[in-house]
């Protein structure tokens, strides 16, 4: 699976709310892109595609721009990147013993593997809250790492 260049400016820019949610009214596009190194152009439509998704809400006019919808705790790292990107999958193939895909030689096994793996990265992304990104890139939990 590849988190498209879409999906990480999701994310960095949610990441971006959170870190700013104590303080007070909405953050505009300018703010949130000098914040991340975003172009803002591309920002306003990742914006907008994350608040159809219900994951921001948006003000308008002086003193608007976006908030998180709900709180960090209860916002997932995999659904930003849905919203961004579509459905978590380490690709189109298709599912075991569907499609006559068992008729053909190994290919079923493969296809089994291929959903296990879409699923171990779904329950991975889904592992992580905005608050709890949040705290690691304020260095008040442990960091993220593989486990060996």
């Amino acid at each position: 699976m590849r988190v498209s260049t879409r999906g990480d400016y999701a994310c960095r820019a949610l990441l971006s709310l959170a870190l700013h949610e104590g303080e007070p009214g909405p953050t505009s596009v300018r703010d949130i892109a000098t914040r991340t190194a975003l172009p803002q152009p591309y920002l306003e439509q990742i914006l907008l595609v994350l608040k159809g998704a219900g994951l921001v809400k948006s003000k308008r006019g002086v003193g608007g721009g976006y908030t998180l919808a709900r709180p960090p705790e209860e916002i997932l790292l995999s659904q930003i990147i849905a919203a961004a990107d579509g459905p978590i999958s380490l690709g189109d193939f298709g599912k075991p013993h569907q499609d006559g895909s068992c008729d053909h030689e190994g290919h079923c096994v493969l296809l089994a593997i291929w959903n296990v793996a879409g699923e171990h990265m779904r329950e991975h992304l889904e592992d992580y809250t905005l608050a709890k990104i949040a705290s690691a890139a304020n260095g008040t939990s442990p960091w993220p790492k593989l486990h060996h």
